[in-house]
C-alpha cells in the first residue's frame, strides 16, 4: 500500500465518504469531521504512518492537502 493509499484509508473509514470528495474537503466542512473525527483522523494517520504529531499540528491540520503539507514535514511523502 502507497503512502497515499494509507493517507486516504484514514479519511475514507473515517468520514464515509468519497474519494472525489477528498481533494476539497475541510475540518467542520462536514458533519462526521467534528473535534471527535478530527482526534479519531489524527490517531489513525499516527498509526499509520509510525508518527506522534505535535500539538501545533494536530492543531493545523484543517483540510486533506493540508495534511499532506504537514506529514511531509515528518518525512512522510504523499
Amino acid at each position: 500500500m502507497t503512502n497515499l493509499e494509507k493517507y486516504n484509508e484514514a479519511y475514507l473509514m473515517n468520514f464515509k465518504i468519497s474519494k472525489d470528495d477528498l481533494p476539497t474537503l475541510e475540518y467542520q466542512g462536514i458533519f462526521e469531521w467534528d473535534s471527535v473525527g478530527h482526534m479519531d483522523l489524527i490517531a489513525d494517520l499516527e498509526a499509520a504512518f509510525g508518527i506522534h504529531l505535535d500539538t501545533k499540528d494536530v492543531l493545523r491540520l484543517t483540510s486533506y492537502e493540508k495534511g499532506k503539507t504537514i506529514l511531509a514535514e515528518y518525512g512522510v511523502e504523499i
